[in-house]
């Protein structure tokens, strides 16, 4: 059946695309200048070749409409902190004596001032910057970064539309600023923020805006009576302003619930929503509302998180649907390309099977310029296109590589009994306190160390020839010695083998593992110039050897203290690979765990006592609404327990998370049975110690007391006194000492001193410790 063109020519959009270039240059050239190898002058030259290439790329791919103001030196809401005037009071004279440094120091801190706090954005693995805010905080426009990048495109010829993360979301992300009651509310700062929209607004009007969108992805969260009240008056005010440009409002990442029908109300020219996974049912709700009269309706149809081609047929058929809902029905990603590699076409490597089966940033700005044709002019003008579609579709649902029938037979047989330890908690924390001989206090890291030049250059040695596999593993020895070394040296407790001979946590696993397929390319943004290369889960999932063993083993060999076995847990290898779309996750994460099971048996067969099983996605793969945590977190903690529940009462049994709010997954902490948690709390304040005596968390636990993505060395007093505060909330029987995350980021100079301090804070409170009892 051909389908019926549009009433008007739809556009091809997206709503924000990758920052860092094919070989990641933006990283580069702001690693250079912070290590001052660049020049200020360039580094923004660097950004707006970046910016130039991106939207030279974007309009050579068929989409009519580029984003502008997406782009970041670092995050895009720290640029909104920026544009509002809500610099902290500690960084006002670094932001006025150089705005870029000032900029830099908000994100990473400096030696003597602590930076913004980071965490997970929504559910995804990119990390913000937290506004800090409080009652006397004073707004002040400043548009000169969005102006500024809107007439670069325009004077290049593209139709642009500046993109803004609105006012309702930036207040919902923001917290307290330090010193402020924790109970207060950024969003009744509403009224003093809207006037400072209302002149960015009027100033990219003045620059020859159009359109401008304005991003509210906070409102497909669960959202109180008063949160929605709040957007309902804000947009009622932004679009009674005369001086604007046209507005479009976005969401994404899931269902727009109780405030699509405020949205849609709200006297706005468009909106832009989300129909792919759980926000299809923005299909149905949109209807219930009456559709978008007189409106324009941008249709993310295209998933801009994850990396599968599209289903043309399903998407035009939803299209379809939507043109008699809206005045103007355009074509968009589901989301920012943000979140995706740049180019599918860049993985040589790939099983070329496997590859037809992709689509990064590229090929979905390809897709959606496809199926804006489509729907502008008809089926039969993308008829090739649809044919290769339904071909490549059909190459994988019914490749070998998605069904291996071994594996799935393995997961049938999966029993109740499978994921519980066979002693409960309080009676094998005795086996494991006699057995392991730890000190009040112990202390820790979490796994990785600095991955230094001398790392990377084996590794690149190796991949090249240079350096057969004997001298990769006599280089990777060294470093193992050297680090366990330096522990023992310095005092800590329970040692790591530092993890010099992984890429990646995640990477270096699923290349061990069948069903992954790792790229060369795939680099995706973390934070700041921090991108990671998720691999690709595209299979059934085993292992067929072990993967960690060799090397635990041999860093115990070189002391008498324990050394943790380091691995990835089940739902991170998920959240932070692409995972595949054709069964359910919960299907998928049984099958990581029972890999991870075997390694986990075989660590302990090899005489390791202590096994850390990371979990840091844990929060950040929770949905966004409540509505559907219940179900994620049952096959979550089940998928943890399997990995870790064969193991003896004696064998203690670690996991770690970091950079995300955990208030609300305590219980879930809980039920993971672990012995032992540490967890990122070093920026804020150890709030997660309160978190878990609050709930009344009953195992080990270790806030951490050292910020490791800042470039500050805490002193021992910083440390001894967050350490305080855990004690505060929990017994020092049960509380551990170390990092906030790993240390592959930091260097061997911050590294070295920032541990010693960490241990003599320890062993100060310690002290303080028997004095109390004596």
């Amino acid at each position: 059946m051909t389908a019926k063109p549009a009433a008007a020519a739809a556009r091809a959009t997206v709503y924000g695309y990758p920052r860092q270039g094919q070989n990641r240059e933006l990283k580069k050239a702001i690693e250079g200048y912070w290590k001052g190898r660049v020049t200020a002058d360039a580094l923004r030259q660097t950004a707006a070749d970046r910016r130039r290439s991106n939207w030279q790329q974007l309009t050579d791919a068929g989409i009519t409409e580029v984003p502008t103001g997406d782009f970041s030196y670092y995050d895009h809401v720290l640029d909104t902190s920026v544009m509002v005037g809500a610099v902290p009071e500690r960084h006002r004279t670094a932001v006025s004596a150089d705005a870029l440094d000032g900029y830099f120091a908000m994100a990473r801190g400096t030696q003597d001032v602590a930076p913004l706090e980071m965490t997970k954005w929504f559910d995804t693995n990119y990390h913000y910057l937290v506004p800090e805010l409080g009652p006397d905080t004073v707004f002040a426009a400043d548009s000169t970064k969005q102006v500024a990048e809107l007439k670069e495109a325009l004077a290049l010829g593209h139709a642009a539309r500046p993109v803004l993360v609105g006012p309702i979301t930036y207040l919902l992300l923001a917290k307290p600023a330090p010193g402020v009651a924790a109970d207060f509310q950024p969003i009744t700062l509403l009224d003093r923020l809207l006037p400072v929209y209302a002149q960015v607004l009027a100033d990219l009007r003045a620059a020859g805006a159009e359109w401008v969108q304005v991003d509210e992805p906070a409102l497909v969260q669960d959202r109180t009576p008063a949160d929605l009240n709040a957007a309902a008056r804000a947009y009622r005010e932004i679009g009674a302003l005369t001086d604007r440009p046209k507005l479009l409002v976005a969401s994404y990442f899931d269902r727009l619930g109780d405030a699509l029908q405020i949205l849609a109300a709200a006297p706005v020219e468009g909106l832009a929503l989300d129909f792919t996974d759980s926000a299809a049912s923005n299909l149905d709700a949109l209807a219930a509302v009456g559709g978008l009269p007189g409106k324009r309706l941008v249709a993310g149809v295209v998933n801009g998180r994850n990396i599968w081609i599209n289903d043309y047929q399903k998407s035009l058929t939803t299209l379809g649907t939507l043109l008699g809902l809206a005045d103007q029905v355009d074509v968009a990603a589901s989301c920012s390309l943000l979140h995706v590699p740049l180019d599918a076409n860049a993985e040589r490597d790939i099983d070329p099977q496997i590859r037809r089966w992709l689509a990064f940033a590229r090929q979905k700005t390809t897709e959606i310029a496809t199926l804006a044709r489509g729907l502008a002019q008809g089926t039969d003008v993308i008829a090739a296109e649809l044919a290769a579609n339904r071909a490549d579709l059909a190459s994988r649902a019914h490749s070998a590589i998605t069904h291996d029938p071994a594996v799935r037979a393995r997961t049938a047989a999966i029993t109740d009994a499978d994921g519980r330890r066979s002693q409960p908690y309080a009676q094998r924390t005795a086996a494991q306190r006699a057995h392991l001989g730890l000190p009040v206090l112990p202390t820790t890291t979490i796994g990785s160390f600095p991955q230094t030049d001398e790392l990377r250059v084996a590794r690149a040695d190796l991949r090249a020839g240079r350096i057969d596999a004997a001298g990769y593993e006599e280089r990777i020895e060294n470093e193992i010695r050297e680090v366990i070394s330096f522990q023992e040296k310095t005092g800590v407790d329970v040692l790591v083998h530092g993890e010099p001979e992984r890429n990646d946590m995640v990477q270096y696993f699923a290349e061990q593992l069948t069903g992954y397929v790792a790229t060369q390319h795939g680099w995706v943004q973390s934070y700041g110039t921090r991108y990671v290369r998720p691999p690709v889960l595209a299979g059934d999932i085993s292992r067929p050897e072990p993967m960690t063993v060799r090397w635990t083993t041999f860093a115990q060999a070189q002391t008498s203290k324990p050394v943790k076995g380091m691995l990835t847990g089940p739902v991170t290898m998920l959240a932070w690979s692409f995972v595949r779309d054709d069964q359910p996750l919960g299907d998928t994460a049984r099958q990581v765990a029972l890999a991870l099971r075997d390694e986990v048996n075989d660590l302990e067969a090899a005489g390791t006592s202590v096994i850390q099983v990371d979990e840091p996605a844990l929060r950040e793969t929770l949905p966004l609404r409540a509505a559907d945590h219940a179900e994620y977190l049952a096959w979550a903690t089940e998928s943890f327990r399997l990995s870790t529940s064969g193991v003896r009462p004696d064998t203690q049994i670690h996991t770690h998370m970091c950079y995300a709010e955990f208030g609300d997954i305590v219980q879930a902490i809980d039920d993971l049975d672990a012995d032992v948690i540490s967890l990122e709390a070093a920026r804020s304040h150890m709030q997660v110690a309160d978190e878990l005596a609050e709930h009344g968390y009953p195992r080990e636990a270790g806030p951490g007391v050292w910020d490791i993505h800042s470039p500050r060395i805490p002193s021992t007093d910083e440390a001894a006194g967050l350490l305080r505060k855990g004690l505060d909330a929990i017994p020092a029987e049960r509380l551990w000492v170390n990092p906030d995350c790993g240390l592959k980021t930091r260097g061997w100079t911050e590294t070295r001193a920032s541990l010693e301090n960490l241990v003599a804070a320890a062993r100060e409170v310690r002290a303080e410790l028997a004095v109390d009892n004596g």
